[in-house]
């Protein structure tokens, strides 16, 4: 039996600070639509350009492991945290909307999927289970910081009369201060215990593939590539929703910001003492309900703002209390394989989706988007409703055979 880990106040502190200045990069990509519009293109080229990076995603994901081996989780994260800034510079310098920009998307996947994979899994090294999952809030709290702050400081730079441009400019030096943390982090880190044990490794591979997927930790690894699509088709085209009802986008991402990092720093350490199940199948109802705001009912500010918060609670605890489970639902050994797995499928979702979401804003308009991101819910929330109808089935067969 591990002794729980006492993780030191400023280290964890500075981890969350660069954790919050990496995820400015992937914050800025959600401005991707309004600089490509006006560049002469579109909603599918800007779809084009941020799904590009899923494809480097994958390579990242898979190679996260052998790099963590290698150098160590912090260090690879600050050499890989080069590349965000290299995307952001280069959605910023590279003229036009055309394949220029899609080595930049390839930029970032790899920077934010090597990052956004080794975080969670440097957080599970460091403490108990039974702390996972409010740590792993802490952390989420921290990315979702950085992530809503990069589209509000596009909207402050056009209030200013400043170019769009200098949100990106702003995100790759952001990206640099949280690389060189993580750097000098990587000393500090590995001399902390290792609650998954000196001869732990992350490195993916089939057989562990198998066993996860065979697990029940595969439920949570599908809702989050789920939700990563409900995500990734808001986000990234809030800007053309916005204009398409006369609103601000920056209320969206100021309302779904603070009620994400609001929910997963106050409110999450409550509802991972609850029962999961339950907890994960009334937080994505809530989400569903805001994408039926998004869908029907929003026509001014208030109702934009609201529908935002909503998502932002749903989400943001849904994906907290996700995370944990496919922490702990993992077979013995297999935790950490699971978490590049549950990473994977949200790259999938957010990354991927975008790419479907453009075409169907250009060919059909943003309420079938709105009705395909609705099903996309739907079918998130059923599985919730599965699980807890399935262990309700199951309690009563064994009551029955006792």
């Amino acid at each position: 039996m591990h002794s729980t880990p006492v993780v030191g106040r400023k280290l964890f502190v500075l981890f969350c600070l660069a954790s919050y200045l990496l995820s400015l990069s992937y914050g800025s990509t959600f401005l991707l639509s309004l600089l490509i519009h006006s560049r002469g293109g579109n909603e599918h080229d800007a779809g084009s350009v941020i799904s590009t990076a899923m494809l480097s995603t994958f390579v990242a994901v898979m190679m996260s492991g052998h790099l963590s081996d290698a150098l160590g989780a912090a260090r690879s994260i600050a050499c890989l945290g080069v590349l965000l800034a290299v995307a952001c510079l280069g959605f910023a310098l590279t003229p036009g909307f055309g394949e220029g920009l899609m080595f930049f998307g390839l930029s970032l996947g790899l920077g934010w999927g090597v990052f956004y994979t080794l975080g969670p899994i440097i957080v599970a090294m460091l403490v108990e289970p039974a702390q996972r999952a409010r740590y792993f809030a802490l952390l989420s709290g921290s990315m979702m910081s950085g992530i809503g702050s990069g589209p509000l400081l596009g909207r402050a730079a056009s209030a200013m009369g400043l170019p769009l441009t200098l949100a990106f400019y702003i995100a790759a030096v952001a990206s640099l201060a949280g690389a060189a943390i993580f750097w000098r982090l990587g000393t500090q880190l590995t001399q902390q215990p290792n609650v998954l044990g000196a001869s732990a490794v992350s490195k993916i591979s089939w057989a562990a593939t198998r066993q996860v997927l065979r697990s029940k930790a595969v439920f949570a690894i599908l809702m989050v590539g789920l939700g990563g699509c409900v995500f990734g088709g808001l986000s990234s085209f809030q800007t053309s929703y916005a204009a398409s009802h006369s609103l601000d986008y920056s209320l969206f991402f100021l309302g779904f910001m603070s009620a994400a990092i609001t929910s997963r720093l106050l409110i999450a350490s409550i509802v991972v003492k609850r029962d999961p199940y339950w907890s994960a199948c009334l937080l994505s109802g809530l989400m569903l309900v805001s994408i039926l705001l998004f869908r029907f009912v929003v026509s001014d500010s208030f109702g934009y703002l609201l529908a935002a918060i909503m998502l932002g609670v749903g989400y943001g605890l849904t994906y907290s209390v996700i995370n944990g489970l496919a922490a702990n639902e993992a077979p013995g050994g297999t935790m950490p394989q699971a978490l590049l797995l549950f990473s994977l499928a949200y790259f999938i979702g957010v990354f991927g989706f975008p790419l479907l979401a453009g075409k169907l804003i250009v060919q059909h308009g943003m309420a079938s988007l709105l009705t395909v991101v609705l099903g996309v819910a739907l079918l998130n929330w059923l599985i919730s409703v599965g699980r807890l109808i399935w262990r309700r089935v199951l309690a009563h067969k064994i009551l029955q055979v006792t």
